[in-house]
């Protein structure tokens, strides 16, 4: 039997977690190959980079589409469980389990929202690759990586510590250029704690202006009060810019008030942290590159 493509694995993955139990990477992975009678040929196929196993991609392709539907969740490293959504689907489940059904799933809509670039997490249709150009498909991988990258980095942080969030705030405002020193924005981040803030760090080297953090590891909804909370605090301080950081996201309400009021307020939610860090570096790693060539056609202007 060929290697079934990851659209054809979320199905018969969901149902795997059907009981709620948590379930290991390793074991999805030898349930599906089962099921589908792989070979062990087919077993051991990879990537042509040769740096994964091509079903084992695709499992965990299928596994991370799952999650931004919010149908699994992860509970630690390389442990999964069904989620209450998943059990709902899973009472009714479709006919078939892909793509273009994830995108009637509200959450995994917001998972695609265009509050991120275009290069990280676009709400766009499944693209027919062939029509696709060489370089459109080789495009169009770059962002589904970058997307399912910035999954898993959310996954990573929610799973962590408070301090070592803190870490990770002050790692991210340094390689923005904001702090000063690490001594400083270390100093200067976790340690207020005064009436909805977090730490003040410097807007830049010279320490001109101050702007004031808060750093919520929240899996809820960040709404208007919490917002306002924060910027009285700013006015208690005189202050007139700052940075409110979360691992979930922003209410409307939220957003609409800060486009409102005359302070300077940055709103960071989880999606917009981890693309943060896949630009700046923090957390993250090349695994593989390619060299895209062209022709050099002045190499072959011959001097008149």
């Amino acid at each position: 039997m060929a290697i079934p493509d990851f659209q054809s694995l979320m199905l018969p993955l969901l149902n795997f977690c059907a009981s709620g139990a948590e379930v290991k990477n390793s074991d999805a992975i030898e349930y599906l190959s089962q099921l589908f009678r792989l070979s062990k040929q087919e077993r051991s196929q990879k990537l042509s980079s040769g740096q994964q196993k091509t079903f084992d991609n695709r499992v965990a392709w299928a596994k991370a589409h799952l999650k931004m539907a919010g149908l699994l969740e992860a509970t630690q490293r390389g442990v999964f469980r069904i989620t209450a959504e998943g059990q709902r689907l899973l009472s009714a489940p479709p006919p078939l389990l892909n793509l273009a059904f994830l995108q009637t799933i509200p959450a995994y809509q917001y998972a695609k929202s265009s509050r991120l670039p275009e290069a990280l997490s676009p709400l766009r249709p499944v693209r027919d690759t062939q029509i696709q150009t060489p370089h459109e498909i080789i495009e169009t991988a770059y962002q589904d990586l970058s997307f399912r990258l910035a999954d898993e980095l959310l996954d990573k942080i929610k799973n962590n510590t408070p301090a070592f969030f803190e870490k990770l705030v002050v790692e991210l405002l340094l390689k923005m250029g904001y702090g000063g020193t690490r001594a400083d924005a270390g100093a200067a981040i976790g340690k207020s704690g005064d009436e909805g803030i977090d730490g003040i760090i410097k807007e830049d080297r010279l320490g001109l202006d101050a702007v004031y953090i808060q750093a919520k590891r929240w899996k809820d909804t960040v709404g208007r009060p919490e917002i306002q909370k924060f910027v009285g605090a700013l006015h208690g301080q005189r202050a007139k810019k700052g940075i409110f950081i979360t691992t979930s996201r922003f209410s409307q309400e939220a957003e609409d008030y800060v486009a409102k009021i005359d302070n300077k307020i940055a709103l960071i939610d989880g999606k917009s942290l981890c693309q943060l860090m896949i630009e700046y570096d923090i957390g993250v790693s090349p695994e593989v590159s390619y060299t895209i060539k062209r022709i050099d056609s002045d190499y072959f202007e011959e001097d008149s």
